[in-house]
């Protein structure tokens, strides 16, 4: 480092905040898993209101009991179902990227070595997909009691809507409580699963890319990637992957919403939900909710993945502690 009279000085590097990466992808994941479904929550419901076969009666009932044109009744149906998702985004972003960047250490290590895009491309499918099932044991439950109350169930309310589920245990047994607790869970892994390997395969292989054209032009470090650029990269790779699954989220979402109730007949399975959407609703059916899901995913994964690429980068980089500097003659 150099004055700007041409004269040496000497710094001292200040090792980074978190020094164990398994805490940094904790800590970047939780703050990007918050930081995304608060800020796009709004685009989250009306996905969710689109997609569901109850919407119409839902409305028509949240309209005699909610005063037209209030502010207050519109924002409070608008983030129905909010602390579900606050308690599960945090937890289940922190798994997915403790996973996720563990699976990348252990499979691309040692570090500094060169792999081939192949290889890299092979990891990041691997590491999302291990990633994303130990999120989706912590998000699908508060999953069901979020789009339960955003579709206007139990007047949009996210403790009714978990009670009901919970009050199962005393009529129907323990068993039955976490089924419904999990009810969906199998088509949201199927769901996911596809969504995250093209989402964070092209989110990685962009990063590559761009990493290396920044590095031959601007002599910048290989491999490192700012904020925004991941943005960037994000919020183009998380659009493609939902609008090709977005047959999968419509689904997932008619299958959450079906609630288990007491003497009530067996409920559709997954084979018998795609056969009634496409008998009474076609093809466009199953694309139900895609403008705002393309458009909720897009702009979420540019939060989501330059928030963590933000706080993974601040808490790993090495710092400069300047009131060490001194400066030298050369």
């Amino acid at each position: 480092m150099s004055s700007r009279d041409g004269t040496a000085i000497s710094t001292t590097q200040v090792p980074p905040l978190i020094l164990s990466p398994w805490t940094r992808s904790l800590l970047a994941g939780a703050l990007a898993g918050l930081t995304v479904d608060v800020s796009l929550y709004p685009l989250d419901t009306l996905k969710t209101r689109l997609q569901s076969n109850l919407s119409r009666s839902v409305n028509a009932a949240a309209a005699s009991t909610t005063p037209r044109h209030t502010t207050l009744g519109t924002l409070r149906s608008i983030y129905a179902g909010l602390p579900s998702a606050i308690i599960g985004s945090m937890p289940s972003a922190a798994s997915f990227f403790v996973v996720y960047d563990g699976v990348k250490r252990y499979m691309l290590a040692p570090a500094g070595q060169p792999h081939t895009r192949a290889r890299e491309s092979y990891v990041a499918m691997l590491a999302s997909s291990l990633g994303e099932i130990a999120a989706c044991a912590i998000r699908v439950p508060t999953e069901v009691v979020k789009q339960r109350a955003q579709a206007g169930l139990f007047g949009g309310k996210s403790s009714a809507a978990f009670w009901d589920i919970v009050s199962l245990r005393r009529s129907q047994g323990y068993a039955v409580m976490v089924r419904e607790l999990y009810r969906g869970g199998g088509v949201t892994i199927v769901r996911e699963i596809p969504f995250t390997i093209l989402q964070f395969t092209m989110w990685e292989a962009g990063k590559g890319a761009w990493s290396e054209r920044q590095s031959e032009r601007m002599g910048r470090e290989r491999g490192l990637v700012t904020a925004g650029e991941s943005a960037v990269l994000g919020s183009l790779s998380g659009a493609i992957a939902a609008g090709l699954t977005t047959p999968l989220d419509v689904l997932k979402t008619r299958i959450m919403l079906e609630r288990k109730e007491e003497g009530e007949q067996r409920r559709k399975g997954a084979a018998a939900l795609v056969r009634q959407i496409a008998r009474e609703e076609g093809w466009r059916g199953f694309f139900r909710g895609f403008v705002p899901r393309v458009g909720w995913i897009s702009t979420g994964g540019a939060i989501f993945l330059g928030t963590y690429q933000w706080a993974s980068n601040t808490l790993g980089e090495a710092r400069v502690d300047e009131n060490s500097a001194k400066i030298q003659p050369i």
